[in-house]
């Protein structure tokens, strides 16, 4: 992205009313947000969602002023950028429609074709919790995941330092800018994560780490992971948020369990009794429920002979057969259609036979 079509996406996001869902229709209409500010308003006034006093906000000239500051902070710092229609964008954030137009970072991340998983939980972990913790990453070090998770007190922090002492990948998402660090305490393990990982954001330098900021980066947290683990919370807190947006976004949740009258197991507990969340008692039942180690084959099921498929049945009935088992958020990228409409395309054809479906939300052609 050029330093002009960056300067215009800030912007953008700096407009009074315009958030991701907004700036991504208006993008998509406009082709660029260079464009957004020089489409006549009558022309995106047909936009779904954008009124008169939204068209009206984006004439504020105040906005550049903040642009242009943001971008200062982003070339004398070297931030890495990524841009959500871009290839270096993480592939799974692209399938949640209020996922970030931008996200800053820096470090060394790298999501390509790798195994992920966001762990999570109370700030006030017990030694239970860290235990676990810290042995449930020791189990999973051999497949080199990585470990993302919020940086704050607690379960974060711990996964953190149980990552680095098994040098994997792990990735600090944090609520506010990269020009400071929350809590300050943890910023002696900075220069550490960024050697192989790093850390993400989608705030700018002049936001502060407010309380309705974690609440907003936890859709980050829960997004872009294959699934989300809680490992210890109280019936209440920002642990069973980021559970029920990974079950919004079609990811696999797992919950640690524990005794009924300890207080940081009640929100695990009920994640697992109202099926939110599968139950974790291992590193073998993550790596059994996202197929990371699969070693046997399901029983091969009888396709039924002349079957029917529709159009878009048949486009991801040929997908499959050409490539081979694939993640349920792949084959809807690939054969373009939104989540919504492929998950009924696969239960479609598994009624058929014609493909099964496998753990970790894979499916193949029979």
């Amino acid at each position: 992205m050029n330093d002009q079509e960056l300067f215009y996406l800030l912007a953008l996001l700096k407009v009074e009313g315009v958030g991701d869902i907004i700036a991504k229709k208006l993008l998509t209409h406009c082709g660029s947000a260079t464009a957004v500010f020089e489409t006549k308003s009558s022309q995106m006034a047909s936009i779904d969602g954008i009124g008169s006093v939204l068209l009206r906000n984006l004439r504020d000239k105040t906005v550049f002023e903040k642009a242009e500051q943001e971008l200062k902070f982003i070339k004398s710092n070297d931030v890495a950028i990524s841009y959500f229609m871009d290839e270096n964008y993480p592939e799974r954030l692209k399938h949640c429609i209020d996922g970030p137009v931008l996200l800053f970072s820096s470090g060394n991340i790298n999501l390509k074709n790798r195994k992920t998983i966001s762990i999570v939980g109370t700030r006030q972990i017990t030694s239970y919790g860290t235990e676990f913790c810290k042995k449930l990453i020791a189990d999973l070090a051999p497949l080199d995941p990585i470990i993302i998770s919020g940086f704050a007190y607690g379960v974060d922090i711990v996964a953190h330092q149980a990552a680095l002492d098994h040098d994997l990948q792990t990735i600090g998402v944090l609520a506010h800018g990269l020009n400071q660090i929350y809590p300050k305490v943890h910023k002696k393990y900075v220069s550490k994560i960024e050697e192989t990982g790093g850390f993400m954001t989608e705030f700018w330098s002049s936001s502060n780490p407010e309380k309705e900021n974690f609440v907003k980066r936890n859709r980050i947290v829960a997004g872009i992971s294959e699934a989300t683990i809680v490992i210890e919370s109280a019936d209440k807190g920002g642990s069973l948020i980021t559970a029920n947006m990974a079950n919004d976004y079609n990811r696999d949740v797992f919950a640690v369990p524990g005794r009924t009258t300890d207080k940081y197991s009640q929100g695990c507990n009920t994640l697992i009794k109202t099926q939110k969340a599968n139950v974790l008692s291992s590193a073998a039942d993550l790596i059994y429920m996202l197929n990371w180690d699969l070693e046997t084959t399901p029983k091969s099921v009888q396709k039924q002979l002349f079957v029917t498929l529709d159009q878009d049945e048949q486009k991801v009935y040929d997908y499959l057969q050409k490539n081979g088992k694939d993640l349920l958020d792949t084959v809807a990228l690939q054969c373009d259609f939104p989540i919504y409409r492929i998950s009924g395309l696969l239960l479609n054809m598994e009624l058929k036979g014609v493909i099964r479906p496998l753990p970790g939300k894979l499916f193949e052609a029979i």
